[in-house]
C-alpha cells in the first residue's frame, strides 16, 4: 500500500466500518486488529452500563479512521 488515501487504506476503512480490526488485518497488523476486535465488542457487548457502549463506539471509530490513515514505512 503506498500510502494515505491510497485504495488499500480505503478498502481496509470501510472493512473496519462493519468489523472493527478487519482494516487492522487486512493491512497486516494483527494486534491492532485483535485488540480493536476485542474493545469494542465488549463495549457493545455491554451496551446498558452505557459508558462501555460509548467506549466501544469512540474505539470502533478510531479503528475506521485508524485504517484509513495507517502509513507503512517499508
Amino acid at each position: 500500500m503506498s500510502g494515505q488515501g491510497s485504495g488499500g487504506n480505503v478498502l481496509a476503512a470501510l472493512c473496519s466500518l462493519f468489523i472493527p480490526g478487519l482494516g487492522q488485518l487486512l493491512q497486516g497488523r494483527l494486534l491492532a486488529a485483535i485488540l480493536f476486535f476485542a474493545i469494542t465488542v465488549v463495549g457493545y457487548a455491554l451496551w446498558w452500563l452505557v459508558i462501555p457502549a460509548i467506549i466501544g463506539a469512540i474505539a470502533h471509530l478510531f479503528a475506521i479512521l485508524d485504517a484509513a490513515r495507517f502509513r507503512s514505512y517499508n
